[in-house]
Protein backbone atom coordinates (compact mmCIF):
# COMPACT_ATOMS: atom_id res chain seq x y z
CA UNK A 1 0.00 0.00 0.00
CA UNK A 2 1.48 3.51 -1.01
CA UNK A 3 1.12 6.11 1.58
CA UNK A 4 2.85 9.45 2.85
CA UNK A 5 4.99 9.58 5.58
CA UNK A 6 2.14 10.34 8.22
CA UNK A 7 0.13 7.81 7.21
CA UNK A 8 -2.49 8.87 4.44
CA UNK A 9 -3.36 6.44 1.33
CA UNK A 10 -4.68 9.29 -0.62
CA UNK A 11 -6.16 13.00 -0.65
CA UNK A 12 -9.60 13.54 0.62
CA UNK A 13 -10.86 13.70 -2.60
CA UNK A 14 -9.36 9.84 -3.23
CA UNK A 15 -6.83 11.31 -5.83
CA UNK A 16 -3.26 9.93 -5.71
CA UNK A 17 -1.47 12.73 -7.12
CA UNK A 18 0.85 13.26 -3.91
CA UNK A 19 2.87 9.64 -4.88
CA UNK A 20 6.45 9.94 -6.03
CA UNK A 21 7.15 8.09 -8.91
CA UNK A 22 10.79 7.89 -9.60
CA UNK A 23 11.22 4.04 -9.95
CA UNK A 24 14.87 2.58 -9.94
CA UNK A 25 15.65 -1.13 -10.38
CA UNK A 26 15.47 -2.70 -6.73
CA UNK A 27 11.79 -1.13 -6.25
CA UNK A 28 10.70 -2.06 -9.63
CA UNK A 29 12.43 -5.38 -8.49
CA UNK A 30 10.85 -5.74 -5.09
CA UNK A 31 7.38 -5.04 -6.83
CA UNK A 32 7.96 -7.80 -9.46
CA UNK A 33 8.70 -10.57 -6.57
CA UNK A 34 5.16 -9.71 -5.03
CA UNK A 35 3.57 -10.44 -8.05
CA UNK A 36 5.86 -13.74 -8.44
CA UNK A 37 4.70 -15.04 -5.27
CA UNK A 38 1.06 -13.96 -6.22
CA UNK A 39 -1.42 -15.71 -8.81
CA UNK A 40 -4.49 -13.19 -7.88
CA UNK A 41 -4.46 -9.27 -7.59
CA UNK A 42 -7.09 -8.07 -5.54
CA UNK A 43 -8.38 -4.03 -6.52
CA UNK A 44 -11.16 -1.82 -5.97
CA UNK A 45 -13.05 -0.92 -8.61
CA UNK A 46 -11.81 3.07 -8.97
CA UNK A 47 -8.22 1.57 -8.40
CA UNK A 48 -9.00 -1.32 -11.10
CA UNK A 49 -10.20 1.57 -13.31
CA UNK A 50 -6.94 3.69 -13.87
CA UNK A 51 -4.40 0.70 -12.76
CA UNK A 52 -5.65 -2.02 -14.89
CA UNK A 53 -6.02 -0.35 -18.31
CA UNK A 54 -2.84 2.08 -17.92
CA UNK A 55 -0.17 -1.47 -17.13
CA UNK A 56 -2.55 -3.35 -19.97
CA UNK A 57 -1.84 -0.69 -22.84
CA UNK A 58 1.99 -0.80 -21.45
CA UNK A 59 2.37 -4.29 -21.73
CA UNK A 60 0.64 -3.93 -25.52
CA UNK A 61 2.95 -0.93 -26.66
CA UNK A 62 6.56 -2.27 -24.82
CA UNK A 63 5.98 -6.16 -24.12
CA UNK A 64 9.19 -6.81 -22.93
CA UNK A 65 8.29 -3.97 -19.43
CA UNK A 66 8.54 -6.97 -17.03
CA UNK A 67 6.34 -5.43 -14.35
CA UNK A 68 3.34 -4.26 -17.01
CA UNK A 69 3.92 -7.94 -18.56
CA UNK A 70 3.54 -9.56 -15.00
CA UNK A 71 -0.14 -6.99 -14.21
CA UNK A 72 -1.44 -7.67 -17.46
CA UNK A 73 -1.19 -11.82 -17.33
CA UNK A 74 -1.91 -11.93 -13.37
CA UNK A 75 -5.49 -13.30 -12.79
CA UNK A 76 -7.10 -10.17 -11.34
CA UNK A 77 -10.36 -9.61 -9.16
CA UNK A 78 -12.24 -6.58 -8.86
CA UNK A 79 -14.38 -5.61 -5.83
CA UNK A 80 -17.51 -3.47 -7.02
CA UNK A 81 -21.26 -2.33 -6.53
CA UNK A 82 -21.19 -0.78 -9.48
CA UNK A 83 -20.05 -2.86 -12.74
CA UNK A 84 -21.82 -5.67 -14.37
CA UNK A 85 -19.31 -6.60 -16.32
CA UNK A 86 -15.25 -6.22 -16.76
CA UNK A 87 -13.81 -5.62 -20.06
CA UNK A 88 -9.97 -6.16 -18.97
CA UNK A 89 -8.23 -9.09 -19.58
CA UNK A 90 -7.95 -12.13 -16.29
CA UNK A 91 -10.79 -10.20 -14.52
CA UNK A 92 -13.56 -10.78 -12.70
CA UNK A 93 -15.42 -9.18 -10.80
CA UNK A 94 -16.21 -9.53 -6.85
CA UNK A 95 -20.12 -8.30 -6.29
CA UNK A 96 -20.61 -10.09 -3.22
CA UNK A 97 -19.46 -9.97 0.58
CA UNK A 98 -15.79 -8.99 -0.20
CA UNK A 99 -14.41 -10.87 3.20
CA UNK A 100 -16.68 -14.14 2.50
CA UNK A 101 -14.96 -14.40 -0.94
CA UNK A 102 -11.34 -14.10 0.39
CA UNK A 103 -11.64 -16.54 3.10
CA UNK A 104 -12.92 -18.87 0.48
CA UNK A 105 -10.43 -17.80 -1.71
CA UNK A 106 -7.22 -18.22 0.75
CA UNK A 107 -8.85 -21.35 1.38
CA UNK A 108 -8.09 -22.79 -2.29
CA UNK A 109 -4.51 -24.18 -3.87
CA UNK A 110 -2.26 -21.17 -5.04
CA UNK A 111 -0.19 -18.86 -4.55
CA UNK A 112 -0.27 -15.32 -2.34
CA UNK A 113 -3.33 -12.91 -3.65
CA UNK A 114 -1.66 -9.08 -3.47
CA UNK A 115 -3.60 -6.17 -2.98
CA UNK A 116 -2.97 -2.91 -4.70
CA UNK A 117 -5.73 -0.96 -3.05
CA UNK A 118 -7.75 1.05 -2.52
CA UNK A 119 -8.33 2.60 1.06
CA UNK A 120 -11.70 1.64 1.54
CA UNK A 121 -11.37 -2.33 0.33
CA UNK A 122 -7.73 -2.45 2.26
CA UNK A 123 -9.55 -1.13 5.51
CA UNK A 124 -12.39 -3.75 4.91
CA UNK A 125 -9.62 -6.40 4.57
CA UNK A 126 -7.79 -4.68 7.90
CA UNK A 127 -11.16 -5.40 10.00
CA UNK A 128 -11.74 -8.65 9.39
CA UNK A 129 -7.99 -9.32 9.83
CA UNK A 130 -7.58 -11.06 5.96
CA UNK A 131 -4.20 -9.67 5.71
CA UNK A 132 -1.62 -12.20 6.53
CA UNK A 133 1.39 -9.78 5.54
CA UNK A 134 1.82 -5.57 5.04
CA UNK A 135 4.13 -4.12 2.57
CA UNK A 136 3.61 -0.23 3.35
CA UNK A 137 5.23 1.90 0.86
CA UNK A 138 6.16 4.70 1.92
CA UNK A 139 6.30 8.31 -0.41
CA UNK A 140 9.03 11.26 0.88
CA UNK A 141 5.36 13.71 1.34
CA UNK A 142 2.51 14.20 3.70
CA UNK A 143 -0.12 15.87 3.77
CA UNK A 144 -2.83 17.78 6.12
CA UNK A 145 -5.82 15.62 5.55
CA UNK A 146 -6.97 12.35 3.76
CA UNK A 147 -8.18 8.68 3.65
CA UNK A 148 -6.27 6.33 6.09
CA UNK A 149 -6.63 2.31 6.10
CA UNK A 150 -6.15 1.93 9.98
CA UNK A 151 -9.19 3.40 10.72
CA UNK A 152 -11.32 0.73 10.82
CA UNK A 153 -9.80 -1.03 13.78
CA UNK A 154 -11.92 -1.70 16.94
CA UNK A 155 -8.40 -2.65 18.95
CA UNK A 156 -5.11 -2.42 19.19
CA UNK A 157 -2.94 -4.65 16.55
CA UNK A 158 0.07 -5.22 17.24
CA UNK A 159 2.61 -6.29 13.94
CA UNK A 160 6.16 -8.13 13.84
CA UNK A 161 8.43 -6.18 11.40
CA UNK A 162 10.13 -8.26 8.84
CA UNK A 163 11.79 -5.76 6.91
CA UNK A 164 12.62 -1.99 6.08
CA UNK A 165 14.72 -0.89 3.33
CA UNK A 166 14.77 2.68 1.34
CA UNK A 167 15.42 2.76 -1.87
CA UNK A 168 17.20 4.89 -4.33
CA UNK A 169 14.17 6.65 -6.01
CA UNK A 170 13.01 7.56 -2.28
CA UNK A 171 10.40 5.29 -1.52
CA UNK A 172 10.93 3.11 1.95
CA UNK A 173 8.77 -0.45 1.92
CA UNK A 174 8.18 -0.91 5.99
CA UNK A 175 6.85 -4.68 6.01
CA UNK A 176 5.06 -6.60 8.96
CA UNK A 177 3.20 -9.20 10.11
CA UNK A 178 0.34 -9.26 12.27
CA UNK A 179 0.63 -10.61 15.46
CA UNK A 180 -2.59 -12.93 16.13
CA UNK A 181 -3.59 -12.83 19.70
Amino acid sequence: MQMTINGYVAGTNGKNDWMTWNPDAEFTAFLISLLDTSDTLLLGRKTAESIIPFWENTAAENPEHPFAKKIAAISKIVSTKTLDKSNWNNTTLAKGNLAEEIKALKKQNGKDILVFGGAAIVSSLIKEDLIDEYHLIINPTAMSSGMTIFNALDHIQKFTPTQSKLYPGGKTVLSFIPKKD
